[in-house]
């Protein structure tokens, strides 16, 4: 007597119902990162001018970041920036398997702004010396002064993502109706 086969999922690895929408969302932001990086460099000419205020909290500075998130791990050889844009590609390649699985449109935006930053920053390091970074947050009143580190649009995108996710995961969902064991009691 031949065994069964074992149930299959019916969740794929690579594809599923929320994809296309997640992957249309991470290509947007990926576009949107470049144009507005190569807008400021060849239009705008950032690279000439020291700091422009946009607000009193906000200014455009270039800078290049050779590293990761806040400057960490600066890598300056092409065995440092390869092993960088390698992790970059596993860290892709898992969230797409994630926004595969996606049950939610909340959790599929999160992870398409997630991917498209990562894109958009890796981009970056294939024709530049690093990512290219310009918006500096500040806050100076009295004596009190702070400054963040200087960032990106496909860097806001990845925070924005991670607080999508964050809201999705905590977020109160209706309990689900627990599955009828039948009459017999099995």
């Amino acid at each position: 007597m031949a065994e069964a086969a074992p149930p299959t999922s019916d969740r794929s690895y690579a594809w599923g119902s929320l994809t296309g929408f997640g992957l249309a969302l991470a290509a947007l932001t990926g576009l949107v990162d470049q144009a507005s990086k190569f807008w400021l460099l060849d239009v705008f000419d950032l690279g000439s001018r020291i700091q422009v205020p946009l607000t009193r909290f906000v200014d455009l500075v270039l800078t290049w970041n050779a590293g990761i998130s806040y400057g960490l791990l600066q890598q300056q050889g092409t065995v440092g920036v390869w092993a960088l844009l390698a992790f970059k590609v596993v860290a892709v390649a898992l969230l797409w398997i994630w926004l595969a699985r996606a049950a939610s449109r909340l959790t599929a935006a999160a992870l398409g702004l997630i991917i498209g930053g990562a894109v958009g920053n890796a981009v970056d390091r294939l024709h530049w010396p690093g990512v290219m970074d310009f918006v500096l947050f500040h806050v100076e009143t009295g004596g009190f002064s702070f400054r963040w580190y200087v960032f990106n649009l496909a860097d806001a995108a990845i925070v924005a993502g991670v607080v999508g996710l964050l809201y999705d995961s905590f977020k109160v969902r209706a309990p689900q109706k627990r599955p009828d064991r039948g009459s017999n009691g099995s």
